[in-house]
């Protein structure tokens, strides 16, 4: 194999790849002995087909899979040879082929540029570590405490109000005659909560214990017999008992009815639960600064190939006036995501980072724990959809080598309360609101100058001619006031 490169223009390059003929004919020779084996044909013994039969027999077929092979193995020996990354399929365009003949074909390829993550040791970073009152803490339990239903049984002769427990055996009727699901035993409903039929648990307030109660209400739309919906109903409540709400006592009791081992330990299990809920909205600040700093690291070519495909990626559903109107700033995006991608990569493979089929495992396991009920779905998924394990194997990568370059940086660790915490979430929030209204407006100017631009031309074009010179200066004027609005 002979291989000259042809052409170089920045990341395009093509590659000139030399056959002879004698090294095609040796391997054809081996693909017969290969076959001769296994072919039967009438008048010859197994295994002692002539090479000329075999030729006649099957010599296109031969020849079309020596190629191919020959074509896949040679295209990545002398990409590798010639220490080019490919970024993206590379083309092969066929200028000499044939048997008997030598093989000359091109490689039309767009290099990977040269990517060093030397840089990334200058970057820095806030980690924040939120720091939980106990106040806060104690809050929380209480607001748990306050939503759980605990009642104690009231005085005799005592009547029900609201917040107040009803519990009541039913059976109802329409216009004097039973139906289906007409009838109910030891119903329990907390007056003022509105929970069975609307307005039903209000027509239960006065009541005591051991009272007889016709409530009369309208079926609702969810009811499941749907000829009945809206019909007006009588239901005969007989009510076994009226319970008043006990205020919950907060102690080791209270705590392990909620799953703790005592009281110290819930304090403990909430402080937790309540650093989560900052933790990853504070670890994705965390890893947006990281990038932002990366976008800002000198590259100096980007694979337009790859530019499409992402402009592709980040414009699906966009419909083609959307995609026109947007097609500058998804450039960027785009751009902005490549050199990014690109960066990170040569990070990760300097500092030799890599994902395990294990690793992959794990990620899969956690959705199946977020999506009980539908393991099997999720595993489906991902067997039937190969791309599918490649992004979910690309995400755990990116998150490997940000922990990765979060330990080589410059970090400054920053203890914060809850209040802190929220304020940096909510000015992030509105930054980013803003960025989406930034980049909105510039493509609408652009938008608006391309619109303008002509009309321009036109004055330049008929200056001489002095009525319609001064209606363009006019319809320019308009237009301006227009693009500033």
């Amino acid at each position: 194999m002979r291989v000259t490169i042809e052409n170089k223009k920045g990341l395009e390059k093509d590659l000139k790849v030399f056959i002879d003929k004698k090294t095609i004919s040796g391997f054809m020779d081996e693909k017969y002995e290969e076959i001769r084996k296994d072919v039967v044909i009438k008048g010859f013994r197994p295994g002692k087909v002539p090479t000329e039969i075999l030729k006649r027999q099957f010599g296109k077929a031969v020849y079309g899979e020596v190629i191919d092979k020959l074509l896949k193995d040679t295209t990545a020996k002398a990409l590798e040879e010639n220490k080019i990354k490919p970024a993206g399929q590379p083309k092969i365009d066929l200028k000499s082929f044939g048997e008997g003949k030598d093989l000359e074909y091109i490689i039309s390829v767009t290099e990977l540029p040269e990517v060093s993550a030397r840089g990334l040791s200058s970057i820095n970073v806030d980690e924040y570590f939120v720091k939980i009152d106990p106040k806060e803490t104690d809050k929380r339990i209480s607001e748990i405490a306050k939503n759980q239903n605990n009642f104690k049984d009231a005085e005799a002769n005592y009547s029900s109000k609201m917040n107040d427990l009803v519990i009541f055996d039913y059976k109802g009727t329409i216009d004097g005659k039973e139906f289906k699901g007409n009838e109910g035993k030891n119903t329990q409903l907390v007056l003022g909560k509105d929970l069975f039929i609307k307005g039903f648990d209000k027509k239960l307030e006065g009541v005591k214990s051991g009272d007889v109660k016709n409530v009369e209400v309208n079926l609702p739309e969810n009811f499941p017999e749907k000829d009945l919906i809206n019909k007006r109903a009588v239901f005969e409540c007989k009510v076994t008992a009226v319970k008043i709400p006990e205020e919950v006592k907060i102690n080791d009791d209270f705590a392990k009815n909620m799953g703790a081992k005592d009281l110290v330990n819930l304090k403990e299990l909430i402080s937790k639960q309540i650093k989560d809920e900052y933790k990853n909205s504070l670890a994705m600040i965390t890893k947006k600064n990281i990038l932002e700093q990366i976008e800002k690291q000198k590259l100096d070519h980007l694979p337009q190939n790859l530019i499409e495909q992402e402009v592709k990626i980040l414009s699906q559903g966009m419909k083609e006036d959307e995609l026109k109107k947007n097609e500058k700033s998804l450039k960027e995006q785009a751009k902005k995501r490549i050199k990014t991608g690109l960066i990170l990569n040569a990070f990760g493979e300097e500092n030799k980072i890599n994902v395990s089929q294990e690793e992959i495992n794990i990620e899969i396991q956690k959705q199946f724990r977020m999506m009980p009920g539908q393991e099997k779905i999720v595993k489906d998924y991902y067997e039937q959809n190969p791309a599918a394990i490649d992004s979910l194997r690309g995400q755990i990568y990116e998150e490997k080598i940000i922990e990765e370059i979060k330990k080589k940086a410059k970090t400054t660790k920053k203890e914060i309360t809850k209040e802190e915490a929220e304020k940096i979430i909510k000015e992030e929030n509105e930054k980013n609101i803003k960025e989406q209204v930034k980049i909105a407006k510039k493509d609408k100017d652009e938008k608006n100058k391309k619109k303008i631009e002509p009309r321009k031309k036109e004055v330049k074009v008929k200056s001489k001619e002095t009525k319609k010179t001064k209606t363009s200066i006019v319809k320019s004027k308009k237009a301006k006031k227009v693009s500033k609005k």
